[in-house]
């Protein structure tokens, strides 16, 4: 199994980074199978990073084998979603990216890579527009709607599969709104596909 995952797919999340280039094409990266972390584990913060950051995302598993997928057929290579968090120890990650080195530890450490539990797509509705939000201690902290993605799931499954044999079982993390924020030791996370909580898991 393996993660991939989506950076800077919401424009308004981008804006709040200061990303000021246009990506024509996904900005894809992976996640070593070691950063998953299971609905109600908790996430020790690691001691090389004093500024991790949560980065709500809507998560799809890969159903069957696919290679090159055609952007068409790709809804066919999915059938169940969740909600998931994608951490970044974000000092470290900044640091890397001034010197122009590669920034895979900022986000594929143990537990980088929060999964809540999966439902039937079906059940969720329309894969480009469904609303998602995250709860810190009680409070919605970040909020979004797969419609506002640059790149549609079924793009990204399509470009991302030209790259990498998609397997059954693999994990898609497809980009985070705008909200990002630092997580603090005692904190509560709750991530929710519309109203129904999906994810819950406290930080240590």
């Amino acid at each position: 199994m393996k993660i991939i995952a989506v950076g800077m797919n919401y424009a308004a999340h981008n804006k709040e980074l200061n990303h000021t280039f246009i990506n024509a094409e996904p900005v894809i990266f992976m996640k070593p199978d070691s950063s998953l972390l299971k609905n109600r584990k908790p996430f020790f913060i690691p001691d090389f990073s004093s500024d991790v950051h949560y980065e709500t995302e809507i998560v799809i598993k890969i159903n069957k084998l696919g290679k090159s997928i055609n952007e068409k057929f790709a809804h066919r290579y999915y059938d169940e979603i969740t909600v998931g968090i994608d951490l970044t120890a974000r000092d470290l990650q900044s640091n890397l990216r001034e010197k122009g080195l590669p920034w895979e530890i900022s986000k594929g450490f143990d537990g980088a890579a929060v999964v809540g539990e999966f439902i039937e797509l079906n059940k969720a509705g329309n894969i480009q527009d469904i609303y998602f939000h995250l709860d810190i201690d009680g409070k919605t902290v970040q909020e979004g709607n797969t419609k506002n993605m640059l790149f549609t799931v079924d793009k990204i499954i399509s470009y991302a599969s030209r790259f990498f044999t998609l397997k059954t079982g693999d994990l898609i993390y497809t980009g985070t709104p705008a909200g990002v924020g630092k997580v603090e030791i005692g904190n509560n996370l709750k991530g929710y596909i519309g109203e129904q909580k999906l994810l819950d898991f406290y930080i240590r």
